[in-house]
């Protein structure tokens, strides 16, 4: 665990340069804007330990796929969001020196990361290796209101005179770190340089996206621009050449208006042209101005968005740094689009899609955004379907089964390891949960008939030719499958898998006849297209239904997590010395398959999100089994630990575990921001406040609060919008103010008590003032 972030409200702060913690501040003070993302690398050359990375949303390549052996179903690829046309590069040389942090003795340094404005700062104080002294200070953005823009502003400003020769490039001509065989993704196709606007066209190979980036840089020396002398090119290379005398003290500005067309959005054979009029267009309207726009959308999605933390300055910046990066990352404005697990931020996990959002994402966007943006994320996976029945097909399965990816750009399945390929199967139950947890917060069921109820259908399908019939218990069984918890692979009766396949199929069934109650002309028009035979489909899935096999131990009165978990030796993770972790790290696969030890554990996956089936003991006795073998490698395991920490009563763990996801990057707490950060578990942190302390779930078509309140927290306030309806909840020691920002009335449950709260009016609420209520 780092511990170098400083605490403020709303700025991120790196005080001193740290050349070894250079990787971890590249991912952390990432900028993006939903269609690009820049890992916060610096933009003058430098030599030291870094992970160049700009990245474009839904460009990807087919990384053939690496593996020792092969077997049948086996994904061709991996297909990986690219490393792509590095456009912030700035080749300083200082009498004749090229500046460089890495060979520079550093005198002050500061990153500074502004999340209410949405923009990056960078000053250092340093004398470079042939002895100038000087100060820069850099500020780039990628523009909410341009999508296409990445904007930075240079300043040097010398102690002495000094000759500055500027290299303003675009480079095109670059790799990812992780590809498979060390081969560049990306060919040029077209590249212009002037000594007004460069641009530079790269093609990605194989998949054929095209990228064309523009930049128009302008040079001042006080009120004088300073006019290019010259421009360069090498292969997929574009730059403008600069010469400056600078006198003690002047500071010399580079102004840098970037353009980045991707041929998802326009015609190939004029992206070029596109992104020189745009590159033009941002320079006609200044830095200032495009910032001023910028920062004021950024204001705008605070209003949505921000959750107000009193009494926890930690806490509070580590909130909204969460949901600062979910907007950076995704605005589901293109349903072509979705959410990697290091979103723009690294190349690890490929950029792609997994089951995370669904399952941590969808609850943040379904509950601060507009309705579209939550149904987009459900439109997705719709759009995928023929997909997901080739991925079952190619393992075998038939009639239309669906099998979802665990990781797609596509549809198409390109997770290149056998123990997550084929078995982490319960990746469709999220898919089908997600589908539920839109319809019953929105009360939106238009889309069942529209295209949700074919994706469940698909997914019952699959569940009920993946199980078999066990003569020895007289059960249904589900054998050879990986849980969330990656820690134990190839197991038989995963609880979690058969729990979430049998909702699945009760929720198909239940939305299967209330479509024919409501339309039935609709649904026999779905379920003629689907080939569905209603009678016996139908029957098979109410006997798996009513006869699978879920493990527990009646002795402990707990779900076990799967067949033989208990052969373990139950040694909790107290007991492990600090050496030894991360062990994901520190230990051989070996020694961790047959440990006790849980990633995250799958037992209360499924008691959160099926958590009406439970009662409280039930989940308590299942918590304080499985929280002291967890040890939390996964970015996924805190927050639903947070959140059930709350149900259960014990808010001191609630809030150690809210910390840990809420800080879980700024602090490196697993020892791998260096690659990215964990954007997707970033919608669980939010979780963890609004479903955990605030108790948020909708019962029976209303809203409910539990609230409660963590001890170091004077108070907490956050927005929500439930159908239609824009609620501010404030919970502070002396109660609960709701205030309806609405024109329509609504009741809602706040600890087990219906209250009105009328339309553009507040009510108060005094229940926090309970003992049982506070934490």
């Amino acid at each position: 665990m780092k511990n170098y972030i400083l605490k403020d409200e709303w700025d991120i702060i790196e005080k001193g340069f740290k050349p070894e913690l250079n990787r971890i501040s590249e991912s952390i003070f990432s900028i993006g804007n939903g269609h690009m993302g820049q890992r916060a690398n610096f933009e003058e050359n430098y030599s030291g330990d870094s992970l160049q990375g700009s990245y474009l949303a839904g460009v990807y390549y087919p990384d053939k796929t690496r593996v020792g052996w092969w077997k049948n179903g086996y994904p061709e690829y991996f297909a990986k969001i690219v490393n792509s046309i590095n456009w912030i590069g700035l080749k300083i040389s200082i009498n004749g020196e090229e500046l460089d942090l890495a060979k520079s003795e550093i005198h002050d340094f500061e990153r500074r990361l502004s999340m209410k404005r949405g923009v990056l700062t960078r000053t250092v104080d340093l004398t470079t290796a042939n002895g100038v002294h000087l100060e820069i200070k850099s500020t780039r953005f990628v523009s909410l209101t341009e999508p296409d823009a990445g904007l930075i502003r240079y300043e040097i400003t010398p102690h002495t005179p000094v000759e500055i020769k500027i290299e303003s490039y675009l480079d095109g001509a670059v790799v990812n770190e992780d590809s498979n065989y060390d081969e560049a993704f990306w060919f040029e196709v077209e590249r212009t340089s002037s000594t007004t606007v460069n641009m530079v066209t790269m093609e990605t190979r194989k998949t054929g996206f095209h990228a064309s980036a523009a930049a128009r840089n302008i040079v001042s020396q006080g009120e004088n621009v300073i006019e290019a002398k010259d421009s360069g090119e090498a292969e997929g290379y574009v730059a403008q050449q600069f010469e400056v005398s600078a006198t003690a003290k002047e500071t010399i500005t580079i102004e840098k208006y970037v353009s980045i067309q991707i041929s998802l959005y326009e015609e190939k054979s004029k992206l070029g042209a596109r992104a020189i009029e745009r590159a033009e267009q941002l320079a006609a309207s200044g830095f200032d101005k495009l910032q001023g726009d910028h920062a004021q959308k950024w204001l705008d999605k605070w209003k949505e968005s921000d959750i107000v933390i009193e009494g926890d300055l930690a806490g509070q910046q580590a909130i909204r740094y969460n949901i600062f990066q979910l907007y950076q990352t995704y605005t589901g404005d293109d349903p072509r689009l979705n959410i990697g697990p290091k979103g723009f931020t690294g190349e690890k996990y490929g950029g792609v899609t997994y089951w995370d959002t669904e399952a941590y994402c969808l609850p943040f966007y379904l509950r601060t955004a507009d309705q579209s943006v939550a149904r987009n994320l459900l439109k997705y996976r719709h759009n995928h379907l023929p997909r997901a029945i080739e991925n079952a097909e190619k393992l075998g399965f038939k009639n239309g089964a669906a099998l979802y990816p665990m990781v797609t750009i596509n549809g198409e399945e390109c997770h290149n390891e056998w123990e997550i390929t084929f078995e982490e199967i319960h990746r469709n139950g999220a898919i089908a949960y997600a589908i539920y947890n839109y319809v019953n917060y929105t009360g939106d069921d238009s889309v069942i008939s529209e295209f949700a109820l074919e994706v469940l259908i698909g997914i019952s399908r699959f569940w009920s030719q993946r199980v078999s019939y066990s003569e020895a218990r007289k059960a249904y069984v589900m054998l050879g499958v990986t849980g969330p918890n990656e820690y134990e692979n190839n197991v038989n009766n995963n609880w979690y898998t058969n729990t979430i396949a049998c909702w699945t199929m009760e929720y198909t069934l239940e939305q299967i006849n209330q479509l024919g109650s409501s339309n039935s002309a609709s649904l026999e028009e779905i379920l003629g297209r689907l080939n569905f035979e209603k009678d016996v489909e139908t029957t098979r899935w109410q006997d798996i239904i009513d006869n699978i096999y879920l493990p527990e131990d009646k002795e402990r009165q707990i779900f076990l997590q799967q067949d033989g978990f208990l052969d373990k030796e139950l040694i909790p993770v107290s007991q492990l010395p600090d050496s030894e972790r991360p062990i994901h790290k520190k230990w051989s696969w070996d020694r961790i398959l047959r440990s006790c030890y849980i990633k995250q554990a799958d037992v209360l996956q499924g008691i959160y999100m099926l958590e009406d089936r439970y009662d409280v003991d039930t989940i308590e006795r299942n918590f304080r089994f499985y929280e002291p073998l967890t040890v939390h490698e996964s970015s996924l395991s805190a927050s639903i630990h947070s959140i059930l920490g709350c149900v259960i009563g014990d808010y001191d763990i609630a809030y150690d575990m809210y910390m840990r996801t809420a800080r879980l990057d700024l602090d490196d707490y697993n020892s791998d921001t260096d690659d990215g950060l964990h954007i997707t578990s970033m919608g669980g942190t939010w979780m963890s406040i609004v479903e955990g302390f605030a108790g948020l779930r909708v019962r029976n078509n209303m809203l409910s609060l539990q609230p409660s309140l963590p001890k170091s927290w004077n108070g907490y306030s956050f927005r929500i919008v439930f159908r239609g309806v824009v609620l501010k909840v404030l919970i502070r020691k002396t109660g609960v103010t709701i205030k309806n920002n609405s024109d329509t009335d609504l009741v809602i449950e706040i600890s087990g008590s219906k209250v009105n709260v009328p339309a553009h009016n507040s009510t108060e609420f005094a229940t926090v003032g309970q003992e049982s209520a506070i934490a």
